[in-house]
């Protein structure tokens, strides 16, 4: 059982006027096949529901926008890694079902980020009502339920193909286990976090990670 408790309601939760603000991203890691290096990425089941996502959740007003990327991951998907310097992209999208509807209209706005896995946990907060499963960018785009998901995994490949900026941020996370929670403040609680950041944080769409493209197949 995960010593981590993740972070439900919606106290603290950031709008822009009508629409939630959302993060998440893309969990990768290379893997090795016929001694040839693949990308995989990492995809998580929506509870109650046997469809595919990326992690992703309600960005907060005590954390960064990558900090929620990170918190997700780690709650969703069991993953602490690097996150990379810049998003993906940012995406304004439509609740499909009722238990995920962001406000009333069910309208919200999510950031993405390409996030490189260096742990991998038995237990996770979530993993009782969320299986994971590492798969090919070309599985990754038939499991994709939402049109938003499969642009941000098309910009991801080409980001990873092109590589265009040369200096790069990144952002190790480390989530302790020993945080106290009240019972009073239990819904609105962050894990405490380590973020180690190598200079400022830009809003730019490309960043640089130089590899082949014969590593998506």
């Amino acid at each position: 059982m995960s010593l981590i408790v993740a972070r439900t309601g919606r106290l603290l939760q950031r709008y822009d006027n009508d629409l939630r603000l959302v993060s998440g991203c893309i969990p990768f890691r290379l893997s090795k096949t016929n001694n040839q290096n693949k990308i995989q990425v990492l995809m998580v089941s929506s509870p109650n529901r046997d469809d595919m996502v990326f992690p992703k959740g309600g960005w907060e007003s005590d954390e960064t926008v990558e900090e929620a990327a990170c918190r997700e991951a780690l709650e969703e998907a069991g993953v602490r890694g690097i996150l990379k310097e810049n998003p993906l992209g940012v995406w304004e999208f439509r609740s499909k079902s009722k238990q995920e509807a962001c406000t009333s209209e069910g309208g919200c706005k999510g950031y993405m980020f390409a996030l490189e896995v260096t742990e991998e946990l038995e237990s996770w907060p979530e993993q009782n009502n969320r299986s994971r499963k590492w798969v090919s960018i070309e599985e990754a785009f038939d499991l994709c339920r939402y049109e938003w998901m499969r642009n941000a995994l098309t910009v991801f490949v080409k980001v990873m193909e092109k590589g265009k900026n040369k200096t790069e941020h990144e952002m190790t996370v480390e989530v302790k286990d020993d945080h106290a929670t009240t019972q009073e403040g239990e819904d609105c609680q962050l894990m405490s976090t380590n973020c180690h950041v190598n200079g400022p944080v830009t809003t730019s769409t490309s960043y640089g990670i130089m590899l082949l493209a014969s590593i998506f197949l």
